[in-house]
């Protein structure tokens, strides 16, 4: 059974989703699953493998249900990480298991670091942080590429150069800059521009999230297991590149998920993965991180 819940801050009503009951059938931690951008809905197949825990899912503030009251478009993972501390304790059920993808990941990050008590183990997947990169300017240089092919010509143009730049290889060289814009065609959307200028991922709006440095030291001294994930699709690209180097940081390799970057996302999505085998994945680093 699935419950939503709306949590009312003086910042944001925050909308989140408890599938299973509370406190835990079996006295496990609940598991909770967070993402940036992406809201609940896309958790939901990864939420169904696993029928035997209690997971809750949310909506990140100014994103889907979760309606923002503090006049404010910019998304820094520091304030994610508060959102879900305070959805954690309005709850009761600290610490949880967490597993975060993309810009949850690091916003995950920036919960353990402020909240260490808060998660016993974080699978923070791809992490997208440029600060972690050897050609950390070169890669600001190639997400400001995709902001200005959005404020230029919207949605689909936006999207296309972020397409081409998620899906580069290894560093961020001069051959990558010397190759024109991609037409929006060539991934089988419209070219027309849509009017949008305010999606969080093509928009600067969350530079906060890829501008981020873990704080080292605070999560060495945190009793959470952290483990950094990466796709076995995701080998060279930015999101792959930088779990890698977080990993090092952190002083582990990234462990090994199938699948890519949204490897965990089923047939609701055109960016579908392996969600099974996936789940099976994560099942098993959950048990053997305790």
């Amino acid at each position: 059974m699935t419950t939503t819940h709306i949590l009312e801050t003086a910042e944001v009503d925050l909308a989140y989703d408890v599938r299973g009951p509370l406190p835990t059938a079996d006295g496990r931690p609940a598991l909770f699953m967070i993402g940036q951008p992406m809201e609940a809905g896309g958790f939901a197949t990864l939420a169904s493998y696993f029928p035997d825990r209690t997971v809750i899912t949310y909506d990140p503030r100014g994103l889907g249900r979760s309606h923002r009251k503090d006049g404010r478009v910019d998304n820094a993972p520091t304030v994610q990480a508060e959102d879900v501390h305070a959805v954690i304790a309005a709850l009761g059920v600290g610490p949880v298991q967490m597993f975060a993808s993309s810009g949850g990941a690091v916003a995950a990050l920036a919960l353990v670091t402020a909240h260490p008590d808060d998660v016993t183990v974080l699978v923070a997947h791809e992490p997208p942080l440029i600060p972690v990169l050897p050609d950390a300017e070169a890669a600001e240089r190639a997400q400001a590429g995709v902001r200005d092919a959005y404020q230029a010509k919207g949605s689909n143009a936006g999207m296309a150069a972020f397409i081409a730049m998620s899906s580069w290889r290894g560093e961020y060289t001069d051959d990558y800059f010397a190759r024109p814009l991609p037409d929006p065609a060539q991934f089988g959307m419209p070219t027309e521009d849509d009017g949008s200028r305010g999606d969080p991922l093509l928009s600067d709006r969350s530079w906060a999230v890829t501008a981020y440095h873990p704080d080292v030291d605070a999560l060495a001294a945190a009793p959470t297991r952290v483990l950094i994930a990466v796709g076995a699709e995701s080998t060279g690209t930015f999101t792959g590149r930088s779990a890698v180097a977080t990993a090092e940081l952190l002083g582990q390799q990234a462990t090994v998920f199938p699948s890519h970057h949204g490897g965990f996302v089923g047939g609701e999505s055109g960016y579908a993965g392996q969600p099974e085998a996936f789940a099976n994945r994560l099942r098993d680093v959950l048990s053997i991180a305790g």
